[in-house]
């Protein structure tokens, strides 16, 4: 018997490329400012690529706007070397709550998960999903143990339970419970929900850093 993703993913793709172009095309004046925005402000690059683990082991380029220095990797390893604390929360949670690679304007941008509109093209393309688990580096494959074959069975989502769970503020066990369940007991239903979720989990801030 399927799994139910698998079962129903003609359905879910359809409802991605419709969405995501129709969100592309409404969102087309926010996306160009904040892309001049970034651009005169440092003379950096506008988009930030990185390589994650899609559908059936497929890596592909995940698009943000860029949040951070352009000397962000110089940054980091200079923060994590003075600062011990830092460096326990990076190893266990890949994140920092005070980060010193951030821009001017970066923070706000990832307050209001702005910076994570460009991935509406990896949704319109197929690398990604409008809802799905949080898309992962390859090496972050090795915390969900055997749950890894259900995060390989999807694409990853723009948004997701983890998403509307806190982001952030959930541990990193308790997110890869969320993507198996999700994994495991998809609908299109729960698509459109947590699609309706996403919008008050936003403004509300909560987990984002």
């Amino acid at each position: 018997m399927p799994a139910p993703v698998a079962a129903g993913r003609g359905h879910k793709r359809l409802l991605d490329i419709a969405a995501s172009g129709v969100a592309i095309v409404l969102s087309s004046p926010l996306l160009a400012a904040v892309a001049l925005t970034i651009k005169l402000s440092d003379g950096g690059p506008v988009l930030f690529r990185h390589r994650r683990v899609g559908l059936g082991g497929r890596t592909f380029d995940c698009l943000k706007f860029r949040t951070m220095n352009v000397d962000a990797e110089l940054r980091l390893k200079e923060h994590l070397l003075a600062d011990p604390l830092a460096a326990e929360e990076w190893e266990t949670t890949r994140k920092l709550k005070k980060d010193p690679r951030l821009t001017a304007i970066g923070s706000s941008l990832r307050r209001s998960s702005i910076d994570e509109l460009p991935q509406l093209i990896n949704v319109l393309r197929g690398d990604m999903s409008l809802v799905g688990p949080r898309p992962v580096v390859a090496e972050e494959l090795a915390h969900y143990g055997r749950n890894a074959a259900h995060y390989l069975s999807v694409r990853p989502g723009l948004t997701g339970a983890w998403q509307v769970s806190g982001r952030n503020d959930v541990s990193y066990a308790e997110r890869v419970r969320l993507d198996t369940e999700y994994c495991t007991t998809w609908s299109l239903a729960k698509d459109l929900q947590i699609m309706l979720l996403t919008i008050p989990a936003l403004f509300s801030g909560r987990g984002s850093y």
